[in-house]
């Protein structure tokens, strides 16, 4: 049998004798969904801290135009209004605040869900790879007695017929 056809023989007896190969193939689905959802979880993260860039600008910006109106003059009416304006302003910092510390949460989460789901992935990666290891050499083994064997025979077939 040439190499080809054992090299075949082989990959198509594994891929059906493999007991692994179903757990691999769900192991490597769940790394992939957590591939996914660590991708969003991170997207996530960053929208959050954006939101909080824009919204500590702002803050800033609007503190800097209420001090140069203070210092033109404002009437007591627009400065309540501003500072209630600034303290809402100031409540959805906090609220964002509070966002940006849960994605962080579910980032870390995430990336421990898919460290683990990885090292599982590779666990039966290690695993298969051994099972075909081991397969190869059986079937290297029996290629080689089988070729051990054909050359026996022809040689006793050469000496059979050369006393003949």
């Amino acid at each position: 049998m040439t190499r080809y056809f054992a090299r075949l023989l082989r990959e198509d007896a594994m891929s059906t004798t493999l007991p692994l190969a179903t757990l691999l193939e769900l192991a490597q689905n769940k790394t992939q969904e957590a591939t996914r959802r660590l991708g969003q979880l991170q997207s996530a993260q960053i929208d959050a801290a954006k939101k909080m860039e824009l919204l500590l600008q702002y803050n800033q910006e609007y503190h800097e135009m209420m001090q140069a109106q203070m210092q033109e003059g404002v009437s007591s009416s627009w400065l309540r209004n501003f500072q209630y304006f600034i303290a809402t302003l100031e409540g959805a910092i906090e609220q964002q605040r509070a966002l940006m510390e849960q994605a962080d949460a579910k980032l870390a989460q995430g990336r421990t869900d898919w460290q683990q789901n990885k090292r599982r992935q590779n666990s039966f990666n290690t695993l298969a790879d051994r099972a075909r290891r081991q397969e190869a050499q059986v079937l290297d083994k029996r290629e080689q007695r089988d070729n051990d064997e054909r050359v026996t025979r022809q040689f006793q077939l050469r000496a059979a017929t050369s006393q003949e």
